[in-house]
């Protein structure tokens, strides 16, 4: 597996080593003793697995108590993948790193703790499998804007379409007035 840095310099994109023929593929998604020695000291505690229609957005959340870090990928379809850095002691403090993450290119995203994270579905559907650090607690979760002027993320949509979000998202807070890590 290689690890490949991003704009933000905690967060990674992880390149698995595909090894196929005429008959499939097989890939080392995750490796405990591997990504603690090249990506973070971290153990994981809860694995999830959504699946979306083309336009959904989900995110971009975060929990301010038991913060959970992500390793994601997706299996099915194509979504691209979005990290802001909520922690305000950070050179990179309201910054984001969006990548295409998709059945064909294989690619991971770690997304660290202190970090609100969101997808938005590109195909025509996506199934989004993570790994938490953390478990869910949604009296902790916090919701950002996904078009926070601020943010400045280039979601791209599909047909320059809004993107349909849950009712929670609609009520996300701009970054300005969001809840930070210190």
């Amino acid at each position: 597996m290689k690890v490949v840095d991003t704009l933000i310099a905690d967060v990674k994109i992880l390149e698995p080593s595909v090894f196929g023929d005429e008959r499939g593929f097989f890939m080392e998604t995750f490796r405990a003793d591997w990504f603690k020695e090249n990506v973070a000291n971290v153990e994981f505690v809860q694995d999830n697995h959504s699946k979306s229609a083309q336009g959904i957005l989900r995110g971009l959340h975060y929990q301010l108590k038991q913060t959970q870090g992500k390793l994601v990928r997706v299996v099915s379809g194509e979504v691209y993948d979005v990290a802001v850095d909520m922690r305000k002691s950070s050179p990179t403090f309201g910054q984001a790193v969006g990548v295409l993450l998709s059945e064909h290119n294989k690619l991971q995203l770690w997304v660290p703790e202190g970090f609100a994270h969101g997808f938005y579905v590109t195909s025509e559907s996506a199934e989004f499998v993570y790994k938490c650090t953390d478990y869910y607690a949604p009296e902790h979760e916090r919701s950002l804007l996904w078009n926070d002027p601020k943010l400045a993320i280039e979601w791209p949509l599909v047909n320059g379409q809004d993107p349909l979000i849950s009712a929670k998202d609609a009520d996300g807070k701009l970054f300005v007035n969001a809840d930070y890590f210190e």
